[in-house]
């Protein structure tokens, strides 16, 4: 692609002012300017767009098809002009005009589509595959309001709607031609001796495709939300006897499916909402598939030739069922030649092993909601059990009431991934180990990976210009070159460049931190760094508990040779989620204590920004100088942050867990802060009946922290308000802080040690950027295409 000249694309920006937005430069808000270079982008991107949607026809070329509840895919304007290369072009149009490029980005909203590291990822995966030209197709669900924004009122988290719609979202197009009737309850007749589904209820899933471009422009995929809308719009006899709630039901319905992500499932109708969505979107997406591989001219007996279909979690799960019904039931073929289908065009990738992540549905809510479906799923449970009659009588998929979903995905797929080498094993060995059995070879591994296009690239342009100057242009395509990096660790002017830039870094999120939250923090503190979903088993609680040890310590003596600290927390509760909504209600106390505390003063701050997405990601990731990824090991699938905090030069303190072990592996033991009971010592340590009360008792610092939160020290409005948490660390501490603190907390002095000595600190930092082209997105899709989809690249 040829970039055009900067008056050329000025020229483009205001004819898209003029035509499209309607107003002239005089006039012209924030808002206008950034929709105008949106769309003049955006231009760009529908040519390779275009060229890729031909190529894929005209050459027969097998397409994937990634079924995602979650697309986190943050602001889109910067990430496609820098795909384009066009960046530079855009802000040196911009400022002939008067405008700010930074400003213009920063107006973006962020796309309410995801939640955490399973929608990240997918986002990650859709710009590799488009980077590496195989052909393909997203699908989600289009969210008005997207999970919740967050903020604080007194310490707790407040959920309100995501309003990220309520202005014109550029990068999509509506495609009201392409519509698919999806339904709900009714009854199963037998007419002519096959199945007749005769739902009680009904919307249309209407898609909105955005493109996703990939590096140099070179190819673009699809990015397909389905919108709900209702198939009867308007009950106007209902309406004119004067029941006007009841006339506008169908559209309360379909609007209700596509407005939130993960509806609170703690009641009967939330477990129905959220079944409900998860099938619009697998039913809307596998109608689509049919229909183009169909208009195509191809056979259905051949769809596993030109059809890959990967499930993202068990959310589209649902997927093996409904393939096989419009199989049998729409085009007529026979059970056994369906789930020979199915199974060959359907791949599972398996984000967690926790249990209440592991979807179950009981039996009535499935038969309610979906009765041809469950049905179904006791076919194929019969089907599997015929060819495998030594299957243990405990595994299944219809079992004691309930529809496991991940054991459904296992066996309607010919591929089951977890996302790290501890993860895969674990899912072998643990999760699925009898049906491994049965299937020996189906589960694989596929160590997650992240686009270095945005997290450094894109997220991090002081240091991405110093890995230029070393290394040479083109990195941002071939994430292994970085390896050329350590030829340069050992020269002291590239590691003064390296701590330049990240000082560049702190100094900006430094200026943020004090205009958004109140809060003044010195860059030459070591800012440290805990952004994720909030969870017990990711245990922001270890953190907040030595925090307050480590300022219980300053206060005791305050003329000690301490290293300043920034303590940087980040993340939501699941609403229902109450545990996780204590801890952060206490770290916002804690935070409140601290930040006002003349003796600790500048030597720690605790900073919790409400409301993390990617944006925010953008700034803390880049500033980081330590990554906390302290997860319980044996609980963390992967984790993507842990990758782009390590690629972005901030050294990680961590347990064996997830891809930690993958990541230290790479960077090497002396680059990398290890501590923590490995996933084996956890399972023989809650064996111990008093685990968490040996423990406590065995620290003296833990046994401190737990008193001064027990005695209302940071709640002194309401002193009792953490006697449930005191009291679980005592009598029950599943996820062993207590058992990890000790080993945490020397591994935070070593931290300090290690940053009290620059040149092995910068020198550490730089190794771990250096050494991190493993964890390209690029290479999780390539291992995806060759071992699981078939798939080969168009360019």
């Amino acid at each position: 692609m040829i970039a055009p000249s900067p008056e050329t694309f000025r020229s483009d920006i205001l004819r898209h002012l003029t035509f499209t937005m309607g107003k002239d430069a005089a006039h012209a808000s924030v808002y206008d300017w950034r929709l105008a270079l949106s769309f003049a982008l955006r231009d760009r991107i529908v040519e390779p767009w275009f060229a890729a949607t031909r190529q894929t026809w005209d050459e027969g070329r097998k397409r994937v098809y990634y079924l995602s509840m979650e697309f986190l895919i943050g602001r889109i304007l910067e990430d496609a002009a820098i795909n384009l290369g066009l960046r530079d072009v855009a802000a040196a149009a911009l400022e002939t005009l008067g405008q700010d490029f930074r400003a213009i980005v920063e107006d973006e909203p962020d796309a309410a589509l995801g939640n955490g590291g399973l929608g990240r990822l997918a986002a990650c995966y859709m710009e590799s595959m488009a980077t590496l030209g195989c052909p393909g197709y997203g699908y989600g669900i289009r969210y008005e309001h997207g999970l919740f924004k967050q903020r604080f009122e007194g310490g707790r988290q407040v959920e309100s709607p995501e309003d990220w719609l309520n202005q014109r979202h550029p990068w999509e197009f509506e495609r009201p031609e392409a519509a698919y009737e999806v339904g709900f309850k009714g009854e199963v007749v037998r007419e002519g001796g096959r199945a007749v589904w005769l739902p009680g209820e009904t919307v249309r899933a209407e898609a909105h495709d955005t493109p996703v471009v990939g590096w140099a422009g070179r190819w673009a995929n699809t990015l397909r939300l389905w919108a709900a809308k209702p198939t009867t719009l308007f009950d106007l006899d209902r309406f004119n006897r004067g029941d006007y709630a009841a006339a506008a039901e169908p559209e309360a319905l379909a609007r209700t499916l596509s407005r939130v992500l993960y509806p609170d499932d703690t009641t009967y109708a939330g477990k129905e909402l959220r079944l409900k969505q998860e099938y619009f979107l697998t039913s809307a997406a596998l109608q689509d598939i049919l229909r183009r591989h169909l208009s195509a001219g191809y056979a259905l007996e051949d769809l596993p030739q030109h059809v890959a279909i990967q499930m993202n979690d068990t959310h589209p799960a649902i997927a093996g069922p409904e393939l096989i019904r419009l199989l049998v039931d729409q085009h007529g073929l026979g059970f056994d030649a369906a789930i020979d289908i199915a199974v060959a065009c359907l791949g599972y990738t398996n984000h967690t092993l926790l249990p209440e992540a592991l979807e179950r549905w009981a039996t009535y809510l499935m038969g309610n909601v979906l009765p041809r479906h469950l049905q179904i799923i006791e076919e194929i449970d019969a089907w599997h059990l015929r060819h495998h009659p030594t299957r243990p009588h405990w595994v299944g998929i219809v079992k004691h009431h309930e529809v496991r979903m991940g054991e459904l995905a296992f066996i309607t797929a010919h591929k089951v991934n977890g996302v790290s080498a501890l993860h895969t094993d674990l899912v072998r060995q643990n999760l699925f180990s009898e049906l491994e059995a049965l299937h020996p070879g189906r589960i694989v591994n596929q160590t997650n990976g992240v686009t270095p296009r945005r997290w450094l690239r894109m997220a991090n342009p002081a240091l991405s210009g110093l890995i230029t100057k070393a290394i040479g242009p083109g990195w941002e395509a071939d994430l292994d070159r970085l390896k050329g990096l350590e030829a340069h660790v050992d020269d002291a002017a590239f590691r003064a460049d390296f701590a330049a830039a990240k000082r560049t870094n702190k100094v900006a999120l430094a200026d943020w931190i004090a205009r958004t939250q109140g809060v003044t923090v010195c860059p030459d503190a070591i800012f440290d760094v805990q952004v994720k979903r909030i969870h017990e088993y990711k245990r922001q609680l270890l953190n907040i508990l030595e925090t307050i040890a480590h300022w219980h310590a300053i206060r005791q003596n305050p003329q000690g040779d301490w290293v300043p600290r920034v303590r940087i927390f980040g993340g939501k509760a699941a609403p229902g989620y109450l545990a996780a909504k204590e801890i952060i209600r206490l770290i916002n106390d804690v935070a409140a204590v601290i930040n006002n505390d003349p003796v600790t003063g500048d030597l720690l701050k605790v900073v919790y920004p409400a409301n993390y997405n990617v944006s925010m990601a953008e700034r803390l990731i880049p500033a980081a100088d330590l990554s906390e990824q302290i997860s319980t090991a044996g609980k963390e699938a992967s984790g993507t942050g842990n990758m782009k905090f390590a690629l972005n030069g901030a050294l990680t303190i961590g347990t064996l867990d997830g891809a930690n072990v993958e990541i230290r592996e790479q960077v090497g033991p002396d680059n990398f802060f290890l501590f923590g009971l490995t996933a084996a010592e956890v399972v023989e340590r809650r064996k111990t009946p008093d685990h968490a009360r040996q423990a406590i008792l065995a620290s003296q610092p833990l046994q401190d922290v737990l008193q001064m939160i027990a005695e209302g020290q940071f709640s002194p409005d309401e002193p009792a308000r953490y006697h449930g948490l005191v009291h679980n660390m005592w009598h029950s501490d599943y996820f062993l802080v207590a058992s990890d603190f000790t080993a945490y907390a020397e591994a935070q002095r070593a931290v300090e040690a290690a940053f009290r000595r620059p040149d092995d600190w910068w020198r550490m930092a730089a190794l771990n950027t250096a050494r991190m082209g493993f964890f390209s997105s690029d290479r999780a899709i390539r291992g995806y295409m060759a071992e699981i989809w078939g798939a080969a690249s168009a360019l």
